[in-house]
């Protein structure tokens, strides 16, 4: 993981690199009893906007673990510097908002992380390890998704890099990079398209 400067201006940073940058079985987790929103949240436009566009997951997780991951979300968002919207346009490509997705190559969750991936993460947050059964659980999995993700851009400097090696692995990325190879674009102009969509609905 890349060594962080200042990063008061980062969301500006973000904005204008995505303008600039080159094209380079499911068995529910029980969850908390601590889901319900306080009201400051409640009156957060930001956890507002995230937990509309949870609805699709009410009927699988319930409303008030709904609330407490749009409040979950827009935390680990606003820790890492990313927008809220940039993490729903990733969870909305990877895994369609099915919080028990299992990809072919065994990604899990939200956020469609490898165990592999996960558990490092997860002990750098603090976050208890269960094994791969803790990418199920849903504030978890945002949680870790999200710091990988800022360590993705971190290490890249560049999102279309970051989210390219967030699909392929960052293995796959850096060969490229050496090598000169054209980056993936086909997952990253999805994520971006998402992103865009998702912040014309929200104005």
């Amino acid at each position: 993981m890349a060594r962080r400067e200042s990063r008061a201006p980062t969301l500006l940073w973000f904005a204008a690199v995505l303008l600039i940058a080159a094209p380079c079985a499911r068995a529910p987790e029980p969850f908390g009893s601590d889901a319900a929103l306080s009201r400051a949240e409640v009156d957060d436009p930001d956890v507002e906007a995230v937990r509309a566009q949870l609805v699709p997951l009410d009927r699988q997780i319930g409303a008030t673990e709904c609330d407490a991951l749009a409040s979950a979300l827009v935390a680990a968002s606003r820790e890492h510097d990313l927008p809220p919207a940039f993490v729903l346009a990733v969870i909305e490509v990877e895994s369609r908002f099915d919080p028990y997705a299992v990809s072919p190559v065994g990604a899990l969750g939200l956020m469609q992380i490898l165990p592999s991936t996960g558990a490092p993460v997860a002990r750098r947050l603090g976050i208890g390890w269960r094994g791969p059964q803790t990418l199920f659980d849903p504030r978890a999995n945002v949680r870790i998704g999200v710091a990988y993700l800022r360590e993705l851009i971190d290490r890249y400097a560049n999102v279309r890099a970051a989210l390219a090696a967030y699909n392929w692995g960052p293995g796959e990325i850096d060969a490229r990079l050496r090598n000169g190879t054209v980056l993936p674009v086909t997952y990253v102009e999805r994520v971006l398209d998402a992103y865009s969509n998702g912040r014309r609905t929200d104005s």
